[in-house]
């Protein structure tokens, strides 16, 4: 079996860990804090993280980049988007051979309006990047850890790359599928959790299955729209990185990025919200970003751009749903003829 390098000791890195440690491959799982490292070698816990759930004895935790690294051909990053360059900086002085990097990471970096697969890329000399592969779609990590049936998509330019990845993951309890385009697979892991931001924010004002239901649907169009624009398959939005992922991030209490909106609608401020949270909102640093992008290639993007207004401009969370129901009249067809393929 292979030695596996998880980069990410929070509840998605430890997920990953169990399903690689059930395959029987050897995990080192990489974590900044002494105290977590030492839970779950000693323990087989990490309860901050995942609560009640007995880790695989295969799996070794350490703080030690180097060690975590050593003698691994395949790399998964699981880090926040702004920890990323961070991450990839430290990584490439400890790697001497080349790597197949999995990235489980869903964001777009503002500023730049790089996919994570560019940011590694450019962090990462050609010497010791063998692959880049994507693992994304609809996949709590609260539920992944339980073994309950979950199913994700791998993609890379490397088809072949994509199916070693598959095969390293893939048991009676995770399903993956591959998928050749990167673009679509990345962006909709991403984008969708602007629109969970948005369903979160909608059931704390009070408000329906209606409304969500058209914040889902509308949101679908939005990152379809932006997500052909630079060059995604369309199909790839009616898969688990689309539709699925969207299902899940939008209607489930483990989502980060609805809890945030659900805090919002409330009335709660920004800055209260993410610290209740204790952990990344990927969704707040994404709607920047995407805000940003959706101007720069003149994509039309309304749900965004209410959802930006509310995170940075101070706009009430109610008034940015009356924005949305009082915009000018449109077809709704039009966003699906108008995609190309």
């Amino acid at each position: 079996m292979d030695k596996v390098a998880v980069l990410g000791a929070g509840s998605w890195g430890t997920a990953l860990a169990i399903v690689l440690a059930d395959n029987g491959h050897n995990v080192s799982l990489w974590g900044r804090r002494e105290d977590q490292v030492s839970e779950i070698n000693d323990n087989h816990k990490n309860e901050k993280y995942l609560p009640g759930v007995e880790l695989p004895k295969n799996i070794q935790a350490t703080t030690q980049l180097n060690e975590c690294v050593k003698e691994a051909d395949t790399i998964v990053l699981v880090t926040p988007t702004k920890a990323m360059r961070e991450v990839l900086s430290q990584l490439k002085n400890e790697l001497s051979s080349p790597v197949t990097i999995v990235h489980a990471s869903k964001g777009i970096e503002p500023g730049t309006y790089k996919r994570i697969s560019e940011i590694i890329e450019e962090e990462l000399p050609e010497a010791v990047l063998d692959s880049v592969v994507v693992l994304s779609g609809p996949s709590h990590a609260e539920e992944v850890s339980l073994r309950q049936p979950t199913t994700v998509t791998v993609s890379s330019i490397n088809m072949k790359a994509a199916e070693k990845v598959q095969d390293l993951f893939i048991n009676q309890n995770f399903r993956v599928y591959t998928n050749p385009d990167v673009v679509g697979v990345e962006l909709g892991g991403a984008l969708k959790n602007i629109i969970a931001l948005g369903a979160g924010l909608s059931d704390g004002l009070g408000y329906g299955d209606n409304a969500k239901a058209a914040l889902i649907t509308r949101g679908l169009a939005e990152i379809a729209r932006l997500g052909t624009h630079m060059g995604a398959n369309p199909l790839t939005f009616s898969g688990l990185t689309g539709i699925g992922d969207l299902i899940v991030t939008c209607t489930s209490v483990h989502s980060r990025n609805w809890r945030a909106g659900n805090m919002l609608g409330k009335g709660m401020k920004l800055e209260d919200v993410l610290e209740n949270m204790g952990m990344v909102v990927e969704g707040v640093r994404t709607t920047q970003a995407a805000y940003e992008l959706s101007k720069r290639e003149e994509v039309e993007m309304p749900i965004t751009q209410v959802l930006y207004d509310v995170l940075f401009n101070g706009k009430g969370a109610k008034q940015a749903v009356d924005d949305l129901m009082q915009r000018s009249r449109t077809h709704e067809v039009e966003d699906v003829s108008s995609l190309k393929s």
